[in-house]
């Protein structure tokens, strides 16, 4: 038991899913996992282990922002064994190319600052994806028929943004969607030596101002956990 989180010892499976909604973790372990045991209810951040094809998984929320996915990362890793984490979650596209419902995989993730950038210090760190797991989500997207773009993206600690000088930059250098965890994660990977990814739903578009209808949502969701899932076990 950690201050954020109240599972056990051996509660936590070296796999993690982690979406930013808590009730978005219920309904993936409910949907996706065979009989998922809640094992974290502290300040309402839901987390679930259960199996999957006979592997253990944990879907944990993180909160929104990368102050909050820090704090459940570190203690997942540090605390827990966690090896393997991969985000599940939603991204504004940027790129004209890039529609609703696509599934983007972050190859690397940009940021103007982190909760870790006071340790670089001068040093811009690029955080990116691990190889094996970037590779094996693009091999299960496209067996599926999942439009699918890999690249990099942004993530942003401000969600009503109002510097359109960075969007168009970050538009200019083609990056092809932002959030607002995925450079945190990276980095805290990197840091413990273990392994991340994000795979992500395109749930609204940044130029065309379009957006996913709530019904829309669960159903493309269900593509990205899957996706996830086959890329952590293959």
């Amino acid at each position: 038991m950690t201050i954020h989180i109240g599972a056990g010892k051996g509660d936590i499976a070296e796999t993690v899913l982690l979406p930013g909604d808590p009730y978005r973790a219920k309904w993936a372990a409910e949907k996706f996992l065979d009989s998922p045991k809640k094992v974290n209810e502290v300040r309402g951040m839901l987390g679930y282990t259960g199996t999957w094809n006979g592997h253990r998984v944990t879907v944990h929320g993180s909160g929104m922002g990368m102050p909050s996915l820090s704090i459940y990362v570190n203690e997942l890793m540090r605390d827990y064994g966690a090896r393997t984490l991969i985000r599940i979650g939603s991204t504004g596209a940027m790129q004209p190319n890039v529609r609703l419902r696509d599934i983007v995989l972050a190859m690397t993730a940009s940021s103007v600052s982190t909760p870790s950038s006071t340790i670089f210090r001068s040093l811009n760190f690029a955080p990116c994806a691990d190889w094996g797991l970037l590779q094996a989500a693009a091999v299960s997207a496209e067996k599926h028929g999942f439009r699918t773009h890999i690249g990099g993206i942004y993530s942003s600690d401000t969600f009503y943004d109002e510097r359109d000088d960075i969007l168009e930059q970050m538009v200019r250098h083609g990056i092809l969607a932002v959030e607002m965890e995925t450079a945190e994660l990276y980095t805290l990977a990197a840091r413990h030596h273990a392994r991340a990814l994000s795979v992500l739903t395109v749930s609204d578009h940044l130029q065309t101002r379009e957006q996913l209808h709530s019904e829309d949502r669960e159903r493309s969701f269900g593509d990205m956990v899957l996706v996830a899932l086959e890329a952590a076990f293959s």
